[in-house]
């Protein structure tokens, strides 16, 4: 039987979606306690990052009794600091109050990581950055969201944080947009508690090859966690794993396992329309898939023609690992 790795997800994959169209959801409103149900449905799912606050009405006890109802554990505690009163920043924000607000609703997150267990606090300044030409000055924005970070994270020396970059949405220009900029902030934050959750949809839209931003942040230490989807390329769609770009997410996964990086396999969908455990299902099976394609490919070879920089010879090896059973 194959040795595979914990599989994870967020735990909004479980949840009910709007947009700026369908603003009335499309599906029935879920709980907190809902979305775990759904999650403890997928037999291969382990751990689950979890947005808070909490949905209303439910308690951190309550959330650790579902979890191991379901056989859950959690590896992340995302604040949601992206909601309406932080429209114009968290760490970033022009009001002082509102941006004690928002680190004070991370210290509460951080405290929620060590009751429950989990690896680290998630940080998605998703409304940290600017919409138009001279709409901030650069310097302060910067300098907000890098000492932002280095107070929040040097008051729990005994935790990790891990900021999730983006290029693009809530904001038309999000502030922490890639990996070389994370890597630039994280190196003037000057702790070794902050690392990155690299999300390959966000690498992908972001310009990057997803597989040399893993091998940035792991060259630097800074990989702490990670998350697969799919898009195209123009926006974050957050589609099932492996359903657009099948070569890129095998390379990326490559470069995880040659760097012996043993993370959880983490899936951040949004699957707006499919049934979402279905979708978590699917997704699971492709990663498996890929997984035992790693098996399969010839790393001897491989790293022969790396060498010499021989496109198609990787190619083939890249295909034969991928679709070595389908008949020529």
């Amino acid at each position: 039987m194959t040795d595979y790795p914990r599989f994870g997800a967020g735990l909004w994959h479980f949840a009910t979606y709007v947009d700026r169209y369908a603003s009335d959801g499309y599906g029935p409103s879920r709980t907190t306690l809902d979305a775990i149900e759904l999650a403890g449905q997928v037999e291969d799912l382990s751990v689950v990052d979890l947005n808070y606050p909490f949905t209303p009405g439910v308690g951190l006890s309550e959330v650790k009794d579902a979890l191991a109802a379901q056989g859950l554990t959690a590896i992340g505690i995302t604040p949601e600091i992206y909601l309406r009163r932080f429209a114009k920043g968290a760490f970033t924000n022009p009001d002082p109050g509102v941006r004690k607000q928002a680190l004070d609703l991370m210290h509460e997150a951080a405290g929620v990581v060590r009751e429950i267990g989990a690896d680290y606090v998630k940080i998605w300044p998703g409304q940290d950055g600017w919409d138009y030409p001279f709409q901030v000055d650069h310097r302060t924005l910067w300098k907000l969201a890098v000492d932002g970070m280095r107070e929040l994270a040097g008051a729990h020396p005994d935790l990790k944080f891990a900021i999730e970059y983006k290029p693009r949405e809530p904001r038309v220009k999000m502030t922490w947009d890639s990996a070389a900029r994370s890597i630039l902030g994280i190196q003037q934050i000057g702790l070794d508690n902050v690392g990155v959750l690299l999300d390959f949809g966000h690498s992908l839209y972001g310009g990057e090859s997803p597989a040399d931003a893993a091998q940035l942040l792991i060259d630097h230490g800074l990989l702490y966690g990670m998350d697969v989807n799919d898009n195209l390329r123009g926006w974050d769609d957050d589609l099932v794993v492996g359903t657009v770009h099948l070569t890129e997410i095998f390379e990326y996964f490559y470069t995880l396992r040659k760097n012996n990086w043993e993370g959880v396999w983490q899936l951040d969908q949004f699957p707006f329309r499919e049934d979402s455990v279905d979708a978590a299902r699917t997704s699971i099976g492709i990663l498996k898939r890929l997984y035992r394609a790693l098996d399969r490919l010839d790393t001897a070879a491989l790293a022969e023609a790396q060498e010499r920089q021989d496109a198609m010879a990787a190619q083939r090896l890249v295909q034969e690992a991928l679709f070595g059973a389908v008949p020529e």
